[in-house]
């Protein structure tokens, strides 16, 4: 008698995902074999000094094709370029342009090519059609608070730019850019336009603008296409132009020169040596109860 009043064994508890409540165990029951599953810092990635220090040259080598823009930037507002200089120097970065896209890129044919040139010469005609209003746009506003805006709209650039890709997409590319890397072109775009609101003639201001729109639109895809079809010619490069940017900064003025050096040997030793030791108080928990992760990209 005493037998048959006793309870029924409970069954045995499964790990299910979807099973629903398990009769005779509460919801977030768990067992001894819970913890089996964990893995402590399974995803991080054991990154080499080397590697990380090439990986900022790509950041450094940004930061000094902005460092000559602004460089452009003052020569031309100080009449030490004059519009015909401006326009020779536009013709070259159009020309380099095409031809380094043209060797490194296998997508790109002739005919594409052509029909870049043509929409590029669109956006030439409708540049030199509205440089009287960018000449005019900001007349009623000192050149302080013009300098004061440009600075903090490059700031800005520079902070939201896509160092690992470029804002323009090579044709075949089906990603889209980034909303930052979106807001990062039109800061830039704005403080070309302010700064060629203070220059005397149309003609200035249209290849001024001409200028800016090039290295900032274009410069991103040039350097990303260079990096693709080759490291080493991507790393020469780089090295060649900060030298480049260096030795023009040095020139103009020695404070900005030692505050330049010093910013890009910040970038390029001292934040890979701070990135290598954070690693080891990185602590990451894995195990069964993390959310799946699709291991492949849907593309339509």
């Amino acid at each position: 008698m005493v037998g048959s009043n006793s309870s029924p064994p409970r069954p045995k508890w499964r790990k299910v995902a979807y099973g629903g409540m398990q009769p005779g165990y509460d919801d977030n029951h768990t067992d001894e074999t819970f913890l089996e599953g964990m893995v402590m810092n399974a995803s991080v990635v054991k990154r080499d000094m080397l590697k990380v220090m090439l990986d900022s040259v790509s950041i450094s080598e940004y930061l000094c094709i902005v460092a000559l823009v602004v460089l452009v930037w003052t020569y031309t507002l100080s009449s030490a370029l004059d519009e015909n200089s401006l326009l020779l120097i536009d013709i070259s970065l159009l020309v380099s342009g095409f031809l380094i896209l043209l060797f490194t890129q296998d997508m790109l044919s002739l005919s594409l090519l052509l029909h870049y040139a043509l929409n590029i010469s669109f956006f030439i005609i409708g540049l030199y059609v509205l440089a009287p209003i960018y000449q005019t746009l900001t007349r009623s506003i000192s050149s302080d608070s013009i300098w004061a805006v440009t600075v903090s709209l490059l700031v800005l650039h520079l902070f939201l730019h896509d160092y690992s890709e470029s804002t323009v997409k090579a044709p075949g590319v089906l990603k889209n850019p980034a909303l930052t890397s979106c807001i990062s072109v039109n800061a830039s775009v704005v403080a070309s336009v302010f700064i060629a609101s203070r220059l005397p003639s149309r003609l200035h201001v249209f290849a001024i603008m001409l200028f800016s729109l090039q290295v900032f639109l274009f410069a991103p895809l040039v350097t990303y296409c260079i990096k693709k079809y080759s490291f080493w010619l991507h790393l020469c490069f780089s090295i060649s132009l900060m030298a480049l940017t260096l030795s023009f900064v040095f020139v103009l003025h020695r404070l900005l020169f030692v505050l330049l050096l010093s910013l890009l040997v910040f970038v390029n030793l001292v934040c890979p040596y701070w990135l290598i030791r954070i690693q080891e108080y990185k602590f990451e928990i894995n195990g069964p109860w993390d959310e799946a992760k699709l291991c492949f990209d849907i593309t339509d």
